[in-house]
């Protein structure tokens, strides 16, 4: 969860170092430090709080010369946030500095060992471990103490790490959290995630698990655990580094809203060729998309969300049943994969922990897993059979918008691919969705449009202690992820039911003044929405509606309404989420909440 940089080579290493880490602060923001080598020893300057204390501390680096460096942005893990518990560690002489993206699941036994044999620990990290544990091994050799700690270590890890005797070098290791080098004229670079580095460099090599880095100034060489030099191939990265700044947005969530008309067209104009649907990715014929007889759907948070609509839109529209599961759940009750099931993850980073868990579960039981992933060449896209990429460029903001939409789309194109070699629509039909498709992305940039309003609606709840979603069928899909956008940026209380489950117990917590937000996108559910929205605006709940133009019967049963376009029913939840983000925006804006980095959250859930 926590972001690393590191940077050897011609030029200050500290301000790139601050720079990267910059870049990273939405991967955690409890803590940040730097461990700089001045040409004679490894100076460290770290402290709890945002990155700005470090850059402050450091005068944006100019005090802490040198050209080799590590840095690190935290989310507490093992230990509360605080100025000892900041990364990078030291070993006892500091001669060797760690900066750490993982947990130790064995540091507890690994500790008492190391305290038996001398070792004093200053903080209540896990990382600090790696520091003692490298120095125990070390013996004029980095190489060959990484790789003893490797084979002691258990969890998940990428690490930076610097050796006072190797002025010259920079090394870096990966397990199970991810890691990315890359190289220019001036310099080698490692780090977490892409938008790090884009800055100084677009060519970038993915390194696997259990292998190991070795950087000088103008030289890569990556190796295996024996040692051995592995062949790396790099790849270059398309996004603009501009994507990854404000470009005059006063938040990054909502510079991303703002680009999800563009998300959508990028997303869906590859796959549409005249009036078909090719997705090439899915590297299956069309007798083997008709062997599939059971979708399993993976993910956490909102990619989980995006895969319930994928439900509804894949059952009804392709008729193949589908089972859809958290991440985290799915492989702890040991789920039945039958004869003919294929298995999908999403995940926005590619990198999320128990998705990625989940995935090598699949394949371990001889399943055939499809990726849905942003960013390209991560963990899950790498060890997924065949990867669908949702083009969403860099996503910096931690609550997800443009990402969600991506995968909307993406499982919306796979249910029409399934559907027509399955024959379950008519030509006539699927002509028909792929024009509504094709219209999403002016009708998004229409609700977009029309924020002023919301907001203005917004900023009467600013104050709220409760609030609920309701919906049915597809509409509870979005109302999960309504509710979720609500509580993770404002800190509102929020939950989303399934509005035909009011009566059987949720309609107590309603009180005068409650707000409850109704979404009815689905023209046959119509009748029994308004029927719940009634029974809660009788107990004094204030109703906001968000429905289809057309609905009028709404306003009856409703205190606001907010219209989207009309579209096909399986697709109206690219649409009623856009007024619901800005929703939970201008709410989050009105009370003074940090938009772009909640509190206790990251982007990238990269442990379990």
């Amino acid at each position: 969860m926590c972001g690393i940089v590191g940077y050897i080579g011609k030029n200050q290493a500290a301000p790139i170092v601050l720079d990267g880490l910059s870049k990273l602060e939405y991967r955690g923001y409890d803590s940040a430090g730097m461990a700089i080598f001045d040409g004679e020893k490894i100076n460290i300057t770290k402290s709890v709080g945002r990155l700005k204390v470090l850059q402050e501390l450091t005068h944006d680096g100019a005090t802490m010369p040198g050209m080799l460096g590590i840095g690190h942005t935290r989310w507490a893990t093992h230990g509360a946030p605080s100025d000892v518990n900041s990364h990078p560690h030291f070993n006892t002489k500091g001669t060797i500095a760690v900066v750490h993206n993982g947990i130790i699941e064995n540091y507890l036994p690994l500790k008492k060992k190391l305290e038996s044999r001398g070792y004093q620990f200053v903080s209540e990290t896990d990382t600090e471990v790696l520091a003692h544990m490298l120095d125990y091994y070390y013996n004029e050799d980095p190489m060959v103490a990484i790789t003893k700690v490797l084979h002691r270590v258990e969890g998940s890890y990428a690490l930076g790490i610097l050796f006072a005797d190797f002025p010259g070098e920079l090394f870096a290791v990966r397990k199970d959290s991810p890691l990315i080098v890359g190289q220019n004229g001036e310099g080698c670079f490692i780090a977490s995630d892409v938008p790090a580095i884009l800055k100084y460099t677009r060519t970038v090599t993915y390194i696997e698990n259990q292998e190991i880095v070795r950087l000088t100034p103008d030289s890569l060489h990556v190796y295996n655990v024996d040692e051995e030099e592995v062949e790396k191939v790099a790849v270059t990265i398309d996004w603009d580094a501009e994507a990854a700044e404000k470009a005059g947005y006063e938040h990054f969530m909502l510079k991303e809203m703002y680009e999800q008309p563009k998300t959508v067209a990028d997303t869906l104009s590859p796959r549409i060729k005249g009036n078909d649907i090719v997705i090439e990715e899915l590297g299956m014929s069309d007798a083997e998309l008709l062997s599939i007889k059971k979708i399993h759907i993976v993910a956490c948070g909102s990619a989980y969300h995006a895969g319930v609509t994928g439900k509804y839109v894949l059952e009804g529209l392709a008729r193949i049943p589908v089972e859809v599961d958290l991440a985290s759940e799915f492989r702890y009750r040991n789920p039945i994969l039958e004869d003919g099931a294929m298995v999908v993850v999403i995940s926005q980073s590619g990198e999320t922990a128990d998705t990625l868990a989940a995935l090598r579960e699949s394949k371990k039981r001889g399943f055939k897993v499809l990726g849905i992933v942003n960013v390209v060449g991560s963990s899950i896209a790498r060890e997924s059979d065949n990867v669908m990429y949702t083009w969403a460029g860099p996503e910096i903001a931690v609550a997800t918008t443009k990402a969600y939409s991506a995968q909307l789309i993406a499982l919306y194109l796979l249910a029409m691919k399934f559907a027509r070699v399955k024959h379950t629509v008519t030509e006539t039909e699927f002509s028909d969705m792929l024009g509504d498709l094709a219209r999403l992305p002016d009708q998004i940039e229409l609700l977009l449009n029309n924020k002023n309003r919301i907001q203005r609606f917004a900023n009467r709840y600013i104050a709220a202690k409760d609030v609920f979603f309701i919906g049915r069928g597809i509409d509870y899909a979005i109302s999960m992820e309504g509710s979720l956008k609500l509580k993770e940026i404002s800190y509102i209380h929020s939950e989303a039911y399934a509005a035909g489950e009011l009566k059987h117990g949720t309609i107590s917590l309603i009180e005068e003044g409650t707000l409850v937000a109704s979404v009815s996108t689905q023209p046959a559910l119509y009748k029994k929405t308004i029927s719940n929205m009634v029974e809660v605006k009788s107990r004094g709940a204030f109703v906001l509606a968000v429905t289809c133009e057309g609905n009028r019967e709404i306003e009856k049963a409703s205190d606001y309404v907010i219209y989207i376009p009309q579209t096909n029913p399986f697709f109206t939840n690219s649409l009623a989420i856009i007024p619901l983000q800005l929703f939970s925006y201008y709410v989050a804006v009105g009370k003074g909440c940090d938009v772009d980095k909640p509190r206790n959250l990251a982007k990238s859930v990269t442990v379990e």
